[in-house]
C-alpha cells in the first residue's frame, strides 16, 4: 500500500470522489449502483473541485492511499491561522479495519502540528467517533433541521437589512470568522463564492454576519449576535425554492437560536453526527460547513 500526497490533477480528484461516494453510500445504507440525480451530480462536481482547491492551498495536508494502483482511502485537511480542519476522511468499506485509516489520519494530523485548535464534522459512525475521541477531540452531538418551509410563518424581516454579498465583503467575512472561531477562512471564501448559489450579508451598527445558501441547504452561517444570526437564517430559508426541502445541519446545543427559527418555520428536528473540536468550544452563533468548518 502507498500513502502519498494528493496531486492537483483531475485523476486524483476523481479518485477521491469515488472513494468518498462509496464510503458514504455504505454508511447511509444506500446501494452502490444508485442512480445519480442532478443534485448529487452538482455535489459530486463541487467535491472534485474542492479536492483540487485543497491540493493547491494545503498540499501537505491532503493524502491518498492506494493499493495495486487503486485509491482505497483519502484524507483532506487544511490549516487556517492556527486552526486545523479535517474536511474529508474516508476509506473504502472493503479496506476498513486494515490500518488504512490510521495511516491517513496520522499524515493529516501531522499537518496540524502546532495548531492550537482543531475542527471537523463527524458522521454518526461509531468507529469514526472512537477514532476522533482517541485523537483528543471533544465530540459535541449535533442536530439537523429539514423539511418544507412553512411560508405562512415568514414574518416581516424587521429592522435588520440583509443583502447579497460578493468578493468585496471578504474582509467582513474574515473578521467575523476570527471573532467566532479564532481564524479566517481565507482562500476558502473565494471557493465558496464560486460554488455556492448565494452569499447573504448583514452589516449594521449592532453587529455583522453572513450566510451561504445553496439550493435548499444552509451551507455556513456566522454572526456576531444571535439576533443577526436568526435574521440571516430566516432570510436564507425564505429564499429556498418552494419545491425544495430545506436543510440545516451540524447544530450543537449552543445553536438553539437556529433550532427555534427552524421549528418556527415548520422544519423537523433530528439528530445526526458530531461536531468534533480540540482546544476550543463550539463557535456561536455559528452553523459550520462540513467541508470547510
Amino acid at each position: 500500500m502507498i500513502i502519498r500526497q494528493l496531486r492537483d490533477t483531475a485523476e486524483d480528484a476523481a479518485a477521491v470522489d469515488r472513494v468518498a461516494r462509496a464510503a458514504f453510500r455504505d454508511l447511509d445504507g444506500r446501494p452502490q449502483d444508485e442512480a445519480e440525480t442532478p443534485e448529487h451530480r452538482r455535489r459530486r462536481l463541487r467535491g472534485i473541485a474542492r479536492a483540487r482547491h485543497l491540493a493547491i492551498t494545503d498540499p501537505a495536508g491532503c493524502w491518498i492511499a492506494e493499493r495495486d494502483g487503486e485509491a482505497v482511502g483519502a484524507a483532506l485537511s487544511l490549516r487556517r491561522e492556527g486552526v486545523w480542519v479535517l474536511p474529508l476522511f474516508v476509506v473504502l468499506p472493503a479496506a476498513q479495519g486494515q490500518g488504512v485509516g490510521r495511516l491517513l489520519l496520522e499524515r493529516a494530523t501531522a499537518y496540524g502540528r502546532g495548531c492550537l485548535r482543531g475542527m471537523l464534522c463527524a458522521s454518526p459512525s461509531p468507529a469514526a467517533a472512537r477514532r476522533y475521541r482517541s485523537a483528543g477531540f471533544t465530540l459535541h452531538p449535533t442536530m439537523q433541521l429539514g423539511g418544507r418551509v412553512d411560508r405562512e410563518r415568514l414574518l416581516d424581516p424587521g429592522d435588520i437589512p440583509v443583502h447579497p454579498g460578493n468578493a468585496t465583503h471578504l474582509h467582513l467575512l474574515d473578521s467575523v470568522d476570527r471573532r467566532l472561531r479564532g481564524a479566517a477562512h481565507g482562500p476558502d471564501h473565494g471557493f465558496m463564492l464560486a460554488h455556492f448559489e448565494e452569499l447573504l450579508i448583514a452589516d449594521t451598527l449592532a453587529g455583522t454576519g453572513y450566510c451561504y445558501r445553496d439550493g435548499g441547504t444552509v451551507q455556513l452561517l456566522a454572526a456576531t449576535s444571535k439576533r443577526i444570526a436568526a435574521r440571516l437564517l430566516r432570510e436564507a430559508l425564505a429564499r429556498v425554492p418552494g419545491e425544495q426541502e430545506a436543510h440545516v445541519s451540524f447544530l450543537t446545543a449552543e445553536q438553539e437560536w437556529a433550532v427555534d427559527v427552524g421549528l418556527d418555520l415548520g422544519l423537523s428536528l433530528t439528530t445526526r453526527g458530531y461536531l468534533a473540536l480540540r482546544g476550543m468550544r463550539p463557535p456561536a452563533p455559528y452553523i459550520p460547513n462540513g467541508g470547510y468548518l
